[in-house]
């Protein structure tokens, strides 16, 4: 059973079509040991870093998050869940985020000519040769945010161009994210949760 992190915040309805689709069982909460035996653990979020980090924090989420995703429990934050996942945001301020990806949060630039939010579909570029989202390679995904991830190389799966590179899948071992939402994204998306339900399965998360 995936745990789809409750928070008020997210499209958690259509994210959990999305994996009863892929027969996915899956349970919407916020305590802490559901959240410790659950097969993987699916961190959601529309809206502001720091009003989402806030939730977590009054959730008392942060440091049962951090320490099930250092002790390798499967992570997938997704479009801001993903920002979240980074070390911080500089989203109305300086704010630290959860610390399990390296790297920082920053506005899409607005004198590059496109439109900020990115809002609408965008083609992705694969950055390695091979792996369990291949299937990413020139694929459309559908994103809306205002600000993206600035981090490592090495942890940066696919992009796409929006002004400039933004990553739009993320990994480090069994911490992943994705800046699309993959419930939106037609069967591109559900090919990538898709992966994502095979790597917990085999418990193989070396690609990174």
């Amino acid at each position: 059973m995936f745990a789809i992190v409750d928070y008020d915040t997210g499209n958690t309805r259509n994210l959990k079509k999305a994996f009863d689709y892929l027969q996915v069982p899956t349970v919407l909460t916020a305590d802490p040991q559901q959240l410790a035996v659950a097969d993987a653990i699916i961190l959601p979020g529309v809206g502001a870093f720091t009003a989402a980090m806030a939730a977590l924090k009054e959730r008392r989420l942060v440091s049962v998050l951090q320490t099930l995703a250092q002790n390798g429990k499967p992570v997938l934050g997704i479009c801001l869940g993903m920002q979240l996942l980074f070390e911080s945001s500089s989203e109305y301020g300086e704010h630290s985020g959860l610390g399990l990806l390296s790297g920082h949060v920053t506005a899409l630039p607005t004198d590059l000519n496109v439109k900020v939010p990115q809002m609408g579909w965008n083609q992705n570029e694969l950055q390695r040769s091979d792996g369990p989202f291949a299937s990413i390679d020139a694929a459309y995904t559908y994103f809306v945010h205002s600000y993206y991830a600035v981090c490592p190389v090495a942890e940066i799966v696919a992009t796409v161009q929006h002004g400039v590179q933004v990553p739009s899948i993320v990994q480090r071992q069994n911490v992943i994210g994705m800046q699309f939402h993959p419930e939106k994204s037609g069967q591109v998306g559900l090919k990538q949760l898709a992966a994502f339900k095979e790597m917990v399965s085999a418990n193989d998360f070396s690609s990174n």
